[in-house]
This record gives C-alpha cells, sequence and structure tokens, in this order.
C-alpha cells in the first residue's frame, strides 16, 4: 500500500499521537502515567516503548521527567492526526455517523489507509480545518492552524465564549452533551461557578436565531469543553 512501507508501525504512531494530543491540549506536562491512562495500558509499558521511540530519534524523555516531541516525532504524530481527523469528518459528513462513533473508528482506519487516498477525502471535504470535534487537522505539509481558546471548566463567572472543542476520547461524554444539547458553535456565558459541588451554571444559545436557556454542568463535562472568548473560533 503507499506509503505503508515508510510510516512507523501501529504501535509507534499510536504513541507520538497520543504525545503529541496531550501536549495540544495543554492541559499539563505530559507524563508516563498520563499516557499509561490514556492508552490503557500499565506504566512500564509506556516506560518501554518510550526507551524504544527514544532510540528512534522521536521523544526526548529523562527519568521522572515530561516527555517530549522531537522534530521527527512531532512530524509522524501530525501525520496520523491528519489521516484520523480527515477520516472523522469524513465519516459524520458522508456516512452519518454520530461525533460519538467516529472515534475509534478512525483510530483502526488511520493506520491502514494511504495518504493518498486522505488527500481525496481532503478535496472532497474541501479541505476542512477542523473536525467534528473542533481538532485542528493538519495540512498535506505539516502545519496545523491553532486558535486561542480555554476551559470551559476554568472561565471566570461572566465570561462569554463559543464552544470551539470537545474531548473526543469518550463516547459516553459524547452523547451526554448531545443529550444535552450543547455542541461545537454554540455561545455559553459563565454564571455561576460551584466547585464545591463539582458543577457549574452557564447560559447556552444554540445560535442567533435561537432563546437562551440555563443549564447546569457537571465540571467533567465542563472540562472537556473548550471555548474561544473572542468569538471568532
Amino acid at each position: 500500500m503507499e506509503n505503508a512501507p515508510t510510516r512507523p508501525s501501529t504501535s509507534v504512531e499510536d504513541y507520538v499521537k497520543v504525545i503529541y494530543d496531550l501536549q495540544e491540549r495543554g492541559t499539563g506536562p505530559v507524563t508516563i502515567s498520563g499516557m499509561a491512562e490514556r492508552l490503557s495500558v500499565s506504566n512500564s509499558s509506556v516506560s518501554g516503548m518510550l526507551r524504544k521511540l527514544s532510540e528512534l530519534g522521536l521523544v526526548e524523555h529523562r527519568r521522572y521527567g515530561a516527555v517530549t516531541l522531537t522534530e521527527p516525532g512531532t512530524k509522524a504524530a501530525l501525520s496520523v492526526l491528519r489521516r484520523h481527523r480527515l477520516l472523522e469528518t469524513y465519516l459524520v459528513a458522508e456516512l452519518d455517523y454520530s461525533w460519538d462513533e467516529v472515534h475509534d473508528e478512525a483510530e483502526i482506519l488511520e493506520h491502514v489507509v494511504s495518504d493518498k487516498f486522505v488527500d481525496r477525502i481532503a478535496t472532497h471535504l474541501g479541505d476542512p480545518v477542523v473536525d467534528p470535534h473542533g481538532d485542528p487537522i493538519p495540512t498535506r505539509e505539516g502545519h496545523i492552524i491553532q486558535h486561542e481558546s480555554v476551559l470551559l471548566s476554568e472561565a471566570d463567572k461572566g465570561v462569554h465564549g463559543v464552544i470551539v472543542r470537545v474531548n473526543d476520547t469518550d463516547p459516553d461524554l459524547l452523547r451526554y452533551l448531545a443529550e444535552i444539547e450543547i455542541g461545537i458553535g454554540m455561545s455559553v456565558e459563565v454564571v455561576e461557578r460551584r466547585p464545591f459541588a463539582g458543577s457549574m451554571q452557564i447560559n447556552v444559545r444554540p445560535d442567533e436565531d435561537s432563546p437562551e436557556r440555563s443549564q447546569s454542568l457537571g465540571l467533567v463535562a465542563a472540562e472537556a469543553l473548550w471555548i474561544s472568548t473572542d468569538g471568532n473560533g
């Protein structure tokens, strides 16, 4: 298959993608325990794989320190992320998948489709810049457009913003957000923070033609949502 001989192994691609994704979301240093939780493997498995990635020149990691990608590691991560996020977009746009179904499908397909196939998908879809969860899609050249955003859970009372991104790793959470009708592009205002109750009160407006409604949101859900406070997404 085109490009397959020069690609890293599936496990290598999975690891560099997760490292990049954790770095990109800016939730703190990338650690062995954080990677183990995300990949559902043991800490010792992550440590062993990091040694291999280091030997391949894809990561930098000192014992008990944070994990960072090298330039080749970042390039490899962006390549697989492009495939993953374009596949998710195609599944939603063309095959009527819901946003909670596409992550697991893309996890499988991203390792077997050719770059030519993915480029055809991008052209067919009009070269989208974000996937259904608001994650930026790298270009063919490995460039990525980032927009300023903050976690809804960290926004202060009175902050207005637009939901621009949602964490796609938990299908149950995505289904919950769909049930309470919260999604990408909606305007939100933080009305009240209740940290000791594990929740916050927000006002939500789906679009300019819809009325504003009040919504109580648990902090677990709020920690999965990013908002742009300038409204530009």
